[in-house]
């Protein structure tokens, strides 16, 4: 099974800028999309649909804003959308589709750039997340986690990181909570088969940073332990340009 993440920052905006033709190419069984920025009734479903994608989405309430989505080429067996808590759900950030024995979600973790509320809020939500992912590892314990996390875990996966240490993404209690959430029992997929490697997911539109490759690598396909032995290979897709981010594909061999 081929699995690719990806935060199109505006799918709508992504779609004019190739994503179609680009998603035909790569030909995943399953892609996961944060940041659609939109309401169902804007979803281009026929360009989806003409790939042979059956599409699940879970929008944002503000319009504009956030929203995951799974498009998937199997139809699931089971599609949960949101966690259950409110304030989350709201803002359109998790969905998770069961094939078989395997779950698969699609995540976007809040970001903190935009002030000391929203990282506070970010803080919260990543014991919330941990709690929740947790409980449903007992019941679902192949877990593919797929998304934006908007957090550096080391040194390795962002260019600067003495500058960028007092910085939203790579402070020292969020680094400190993806260690904790990887000793849980989930493993960074790349990170596993790739521990030197130093390849970013996403750029500012600032100061050519893409060009300069001055990144970070925040988006991650995380997996349950018992998925390490299926893990056949993961990697960076840092061709692709529908985004600020680019994509991570991930295959399991079931």
């Amino acid at each position: 099974m081929k699995i690719i993440t990806y935060n199109v920052n505006g799918l709508r905006a992504a779609v004019s800028k190739g994503l179609p033709e680009w998603l035909a190419e790569e030909n995943p069984d399953v892609i996961c999309l944060q940041e659609t920025k939109l309401q169902p009734d804007q979803y281009p479903s026929e360009i989806f649909d003409a790939l042979g994608y059956k599409s699940y989405l879970y929008s944002a309430q503000k319009k504009g804003y956030s929203g995951v989505a799974i498009l998937t080429k199997q139809e699931p067996d089971h599609v949960e959308y949101g966690m259950g808590i409110e304030a989350y759900d709201n803002e359109g950030r998790f969905i998770r589709a069961d094939f078989g024995d395997l779950s698969v979600v699609s995540v976007y973790h809040p970001s903190g750039t935009s002030g000391d509320e929203r990282q506070a809020f970010k803080m919260v939500w990543l014991e919330d997340f941990q709690k929740y992912v947790l409980e449903l590892q007992k019941s679902r314990s192949n877990l593919v986690l797929c998304g934006d996390y908007n957090i550096c875990h080391e040194p390795i996966d962002i260019h600067d990181p003495i500058r960028n240490a007092t910085n939203s993404g790579f402070l020292p209690e969020e680094r400190e909570w993806m260690t904790r959430f990887l000793s849980t029992g989930f493993i960074d997929s790349f990170r596993l088969l790739y521990p030197e490697k130093q390849e970013y997911t996403w750029w500012s539109y600032r100061f050519n940073s893409r060009a300069k490759n001055k990144g970070w690598r925040i988006d991650y396909c995380m997996v349950s332990e018992p998925l390490g032995a299926m893990l056949k290979s993961a990697c960076i897709l840092n061709g692709a340009v529908h985004s600020d981010h680019c994509p991570m594909t991930l295959e399991i061999e079931r």
